[in-house]
C-alpha cells in the first residue's frame, strides 16, 4: 500500500494481556518483530476489552522488558466505574503507573496521550525512563469543545478532554522544549456515521493538519525553536532511533489555511479536525537539507533554524 517514492517503517507493538508470555515477547523483540508493547487497561478505550484488569499478572512481561530494553506503551486511565471520567488519569498514576516505576525503575516507558497537569508533573519529576506524549486535540481544546452549544462528537476522546487549566500545563510542558515530552498524534479515523450515533465512538482524525496545527500554536507560544525537537527529535531520542534525515518546509502566509471538512472514504466521510483559530502555516514540500520557516507576509519576516541554533528576524 505504500508508494514507491515514499519511505515508511512501521514499529509494530504487542497488545498486552494477562495470558501473554514473556517468552514470546522476548522472541518477539529480539528478532525485530516488534517494537514495543502496549498496556491498556481492559475498556479504557476503543478495543481495550482484553486488555489488563491484574497489573500483577504480567509483571513477569514487564519484568523481561525491562531486562532486554523493549518500550512499554500505556494508555494510562483506570476504568473502575465508581472513578469519575475525568479523574481516570490522576488515579491510574497514583495507584498503577506509580508502582510500575517503583518496581521496574528501568523500564523504558511512554505515558501516552497524557491529558492532566498531574501527569506532566509527574513525568516531569521521574525518573529519566518515563516519557510522554502528547496530542494535539488536548493541547488545542479543553473540556467545553464536546459539550458547548450542545454534544460534540468529533471531539469525544479516550482519554477524554479536561479543564483549561490542564490544557495549559500541557501546552507549557509542549513548548518548553523539555525532552520527556513529544508528540503522539493518537489519530482516530471514524466514520462520521459511527462518531454520530447513539454510542459514539473515541477518537479524534488530526493527522491531516496537523504539522500546520502545531507549527501555529508553536508560534503562538513563541516556541517555534521548539518544533521540531517535539514533532520529531524527542521521541526518537527516547527510542534510540536515527533522526530523521528528511526534512519538510513550513511557509506561514499572509492568507489563513482552509480546512478541508472530511476525508471521503468508500461514499462515507470522516470529520478532519480542525482547530478553533486560525492557522497560517503550512506544509510546502519536502526538502532533505534543512527545515526552515519562512514567512510571506511582507510585514512579519522571519527565519527559525529548527535545530535550535539562530534565529533570523
Amino acid at each position: 500500500a505504500i508508494p514507491v517514492n515514499h519511505r515508511f517503517l512501521p514499529l509494530m507493538t504487542i497488545y498486552l494481556t494477562e495470558t501473554t508470555n514473556k517468552d514470546d515477547v522476548r522472541e518477539a523483540y529480539e528478532n525485530g518483530q516488534v517494537f514495543a508493547a502496549k498496556l491498556y487497561p481492559a475498556g479504557a478505550t476503543t478495543n481495550s476489552g482484553s486488555g489488563v484488569k491484574n497489573l500483577k499478572k504480567i509483571m513477569p512481561v514487564l519484568e523481561t522488558m525491562s531486562e532486554i530494553g523493549m518500550p512499554l506503551l500505556i494508555h494510562g486511565e483506570v476504568t473502575d466505574k465508581e472513578i469519575d471520567i475525568f479523574d481516570r488519569e490522576k488515579v491510574f498514576i497514583d495507584q498503577k503507573l506509580n508502582f510500575i516505576c517503583r518496581e521496574l525503575p528501568e523500564l523504558k516507558i511512554t505515558l501516552e496521550h497524557i491529558t492532566t497537569k498531574e501527569a506532566a508533573i509527574y513525568v516531569n519529576e521521574a525518573n529519566k525512563n518515563l516519557v510522554a506524549t502528547i496530542t494535539p486535540h488536548h493541547l488545542v481544546f479543553n473540556r467545553n469543545a464536546i459539550f458547548v452549544g450542545g454534544i460534540r462528537p468529533h471531539n469525544y476522546c479516550l482519554p477524554i478532554l479536561k479543564r483549561e487549566i490542564h490544557r495549559k500545563a500541557l501546552l507549557k510542558v509542549a513548548t518548553s522544549g523539555n525532552p520527556k515530552f513529544f508528540l503522539g498524534t493518537d489519530t482516530a479515523p471514524h466514520l462520521k456515521s459511527d462518531k454520530e450515533s447513539a454510542c459514539g465512538c473515541a477518537g479524534v482524525f488530526n493527522a491531516t493538519y496537523c504539522v500546520s496545527i502545531l507549527a501555529q500554536l508553536f508560534d503562538n507560544e513563541n516556541a517555534l525553536p521548539q518544533l521540531e525537537n517535539f514533532i520529531s527529535k524527542n521521541g526518537a531520542k527516547h527510542y534510540n532511533l536515527d533522526i530523521n534525515k528528511e526534512k519538510i518546509t513550513l511557509i506561514k502566509s499572509s492568507q489563513n489555511l482552509i480546512f478541508k471538512k472530511h476525508l471521503d472514504v468508500n461514499e462515507q466521510k470522516i470529520k478532519i479536525f480542525e482547530p478553533d483559530f486560525l492557522v497560517f502555516w503550512k506544509v510546502d514540500q519536502w526538502c532533505i537539507t534543512c527545515l526552515l520557516y519562512t514567512s510571506d507576509a511582507a510585514d512579519d519576516s522571519f527565519r527559525v533554524d529548527l535545530g535550535g541554533r539562530r534565529i533570523i528576524k
